[in-house]
């Protein structure tokens, strides 16, 4: 269990080609946005809303319980190219190909059908996109493991992988889907959402490689597993000493509760933006953009804030202060107090809300994905194993299930206010103002509820800064006991290791 990896010193340029990854996360992230895939599933090819939240809650189950798999596959994997990126080079591939085909359904397939080969489609998507996130998420406590230093380079992390998804967000609203007169059907055209599947699929593939490549350098650095055959037993017991940890399970059940309140809003969002707020995909697209700038500052707040504060406190206070920034402008619609739908006030209003809630969002999931990475030194000072795959798979397991729970309530409730399915070529796209007040009216304090609940769990988290060097402190005692000390080659100029060609 060497801690060599305490002397790396990561230059910019690694930092970001390393957050350059995410870039795949995040453009993953819109084209499996379950935003976009049930509104086109339900409007435009006219898919029920129960059965379009069926296959996403099915498709997140498998991902959710692979997953973990996954993780403890990467953790203890050996090969010349170390745990991690034999993995991350394998998804490249895959994911493009099922995200391409995602958005390309065969023709005249029945209802029943399209519903199964959509199921196929995500969970291929899912499970290779696994492949590539948990193992390179995983190489942050190695590459990064002061305290204060893994909170800014999973910085770099988000700041692309919100970068990625704003600019393909952008380009999906305002060009794929844009409604004018040569385009009259807008966001209800097939055509569009294959065409944007090729180029998010393009981008992801290339975004993979690159970080991959861009790591690869680091591979003689990093730990390899013992060369030791575990029992089944013995392996179990392993992965439960490490999920029994406290700070983990707080953090996995605030993820369980607050997934379930994602994923219902994820799945109204597209409704709210076209019908409830009477937004054109152009407009809804400019909105995304000119908040898009969220990510900047709460990327650069995060570390600093973290500083001050400690990250727990951090993260508490930006996220129950996110809850109620994200809900003042529906609230105030239901009042009665905001200027009626085509009043340039209204997007105006959007933008202001959106930006503040997004930063304040985002320096929280900064601060989650560092408390995470904490865990992992906690966990191995326990349990005398380093696990960080399989913390990181086991920290989106809950999320991801209640994620697709949430989507499930969320096309019920559109079961229920009888949401219209499917539209025709030319057919004006109007749904009832009444029906999407009563919508607002059941999806509104449900969401509040779960999410104020999920933050209050996560006070029982009890790393802090002390605790993590102590820690650090522990597994060094550890390592120069059972390992003779290590000596790096000396750092470039760069103030990076000099490269390694690894063997292959």
């Amino acid at each position: 269990m060497s801690e060599t990896t305490t002397a790396l010193r990561l230059g910019l340029g690694t930092k970001v080609s390393y957050g350059l990854g995410s870039v795949a996360q995040g453009v993953g992230a819109v084209a499996l946005s379950t935003t976009i895939i049930n509104f086109y599933l339900i409007r435009v090819i006219g898919l029920r809303p129960a059965v379009v939240g069926a296959v996403i809650f099915v498709s997140l189950i498998i991902d959710a319980v692979l997953d973990p798999a996954i993780g403890r596959l990467s953790d203890t994997f050996r090969s010349p190219w170390g745990r991690r990126h034999p993995f991350m080079y394998a998804s490249a591939l895959p994911i493009a190909l099922a995200i391409c085909f995602l958005w390309r359904h065969p023709a005249n397939l029945g209802a029943d059908a399209l519903a199964a080969y959509v199921l196929v489609m995500l969970i291929v998507v899912r499970l290779a996109g696994g492949l590539y996130q948990i193992p390179s998420d995983a190489l942050v406590p190695e590459l990064a493991p002061d305290y204060h230093a893994r909170t800014g380079l999973i910085s770099y992390r988000w700041f692309f992988g919100l970068l990625g998804a704003a600019v393909v967000n952008f380009l999906l609203l305002t060009v794929y889907l844009r409604k004018d007169r040569s385009h009259p059907l807008g966001q209800l055209d097939p055509k569009a959402y294959a065409d944007f599947g090729l180029m998010a699929a393009i981008v992801v593939f290339v975004a993979i490689l690159v970080s991959a490549m861009a790591t690869h350098r680091y591979i003689p650095y990093l730990r390899q597993p013992p060369r030791e055959r575990q029992t089944l037993a013995q392996s179990a017991r392993e992965i439960m000493a490490t999920l029994s940890n406290r700070s983990l399970l707080v953090v996995m059940v605030s993820g369980l509760v607050s997934g379930v309140a994602a994923g219902m809003a994820a799945s109204l969002a597209a409704f709210m933006n076209f019908y409830f707020w009477g937004l054109t995909p152009q407009v809804a697209g400019y909105i995304g953009a000119f908040t898009a700038p969220a990510a900047v500052v709460g990327i650069l707040l995060a570390p600093w804030v973290s500083r001050a504060l400690d990250k727990k406190r951090t993260m508490l206070t930006v996220f129950f202060l996110s809850i109620f920034v994200g809900v003042v402008p529906v609230t105030l619609r239901l009042f009665g107090l905001l200027p009626p739908n085509g009043s340039p006030l209204i997007p105006l209003i959007l933008i202001v809300d959106g930006f503040v809630a997004g930063a304040l969002g985002l320096m929280g999931f900064v601060i989650i994905g560092s408390m995470i990475a904490d865990v992992a030194e906690d966990a191995a000072v326990k349990t005398g194993v380093r696990s960080e795959g399989l913390l990181f798979a086991t920290n989106g397991l809950l999320p991801k299930i209640s994620n697709g729970a949430g989507a499930l309530v969320g096309n019920l409730l559109l079961e229920t206010v009888r949401i219209p399915v499917g539209a025709a070529p030319g057919a004006v796209d109007v749904i009832n103002p009444e029906v999407m007040r009563h919508l607002v009216l059941l999806s509104l304090p449900v969401g509040m509820v779960l999410n104020l609940v999920a933050t209050g769990v996560l006070v029982f988290y009890r790393i802090d800064r002390g605790a993590h060097e102590a820690n650090l402190e522990a597994l060094r005692l550890a390592s120069s006991v059972t390992e003779p000390p290590t000596i790096l080659p000396a750092a470039g100029p760069a103030n990076e290791p000099a490269p390694v060609s690894p063997a292959v």
